[in-house]
């Protein structure tokens, strides 16, 4: 049973528009091609209160990609380009980390997740990184996802999933790591010394990507990772479910 968090946005379906929560159908796609379980979690309104009844019934957890973490919660001045706020993700997911965390969970963050997991370690993000490298390299726009190579780190379990050296992937991102958060690991950068990649280096499973591997078949291999791990998570936890 995989957890995925979902986005809550206005939407429309026909004469309805509406807020709602969804999630791009290739997340829960590369979960169940991997032989898990998809469940989606969207916001929650006492996200502290839900969390932990939601972890009970779940394996293994993926944060998802979407819009900015807001840049107070790592106490820095708003940029004019950072996304308008979105407290209730961020108050929701990072008390599914912070609860993960405790029950060693295995987890995947993805994108804005891995931004969201090295602010909740203490870390601090680059909130536009044109000024940061002078480049769009990362965010070409349009809804067209940008190809980067990455090179993945020796030893890493990373390396373990996908191998180590270079790694063509797709990026949509415009914000990015700057001051790593206590306890991670960098496990794959690009040429440009900017962080692709990160783990735990502690025992819990927890594996961090700036870019979007359900846009990758081959990618699925994170997933499988992840599934892989919440199966002998399920089997160590003693979880039993009708």
């Amino acid at each position: 049973m995989i957890g995925l968090t979902t986005y809550l946005e206005q939407a429309k379906q026909g004469v309805w528009d509406v807020r709602a929560a969804f999630l791009p159908q290739q997340y829960f796609d590369a979960v169940t091609a991997s032989g898990g379980i998809a469940v989606l979690l969207p916001p929650q309104p006492d996200p502290d209160a839900a969390a932990p009844a939601v972890l009970e019934g779940l394996d293994g957890l993926i944060l998802t990609g979407g819009l900015d973490v807001q840049p107070e919660l790592y106490g820095a001045p708003r940029h004019p380009l950072t996304d308008p706020a979105r407290p209730d993700r961020d108050a929701w997911e990072l008390a599914l980390f912070r609860g993960a965390e405790e029950r060693r969970m295995p987890v995947l963050a993805i994108c804005r997740g891995l931004q969201l997991v090295n602010v909740a370690r203490g870390g601090t993000l680059h909130q536009h990184l044109p000024d940061a490298l002078g480049t769009e390299r990362y965010r070409v726009g349009g809804g067209v996802f940008a190809t980067n190579e990455v090179v993945v780190d020796e030893g890493s379990r990373l390396a373990g999933l996908v191998g180590a050296g270079p790694l063509e992937v797709h990026s949509y991102h415009h914000q990015g790591v700057d001051r790593l958060g206590e306890g991670l690991v960098v496990s794959a950068r690009t040429d440009d010394g900017l962080v692709q990649a990160f783990e735990s280096e502690g025992e819990q499973y927890l594996v961090g990507v700036q870019w979007h591997p359900e846009e990758n078949a081959e990618d699925r291999r994170l997933f499988a990772g992840l599934v892989g791990e919440a199966a002998q998570y399920r089997s160590t936890t003693g979880t039993v479910r009708a």
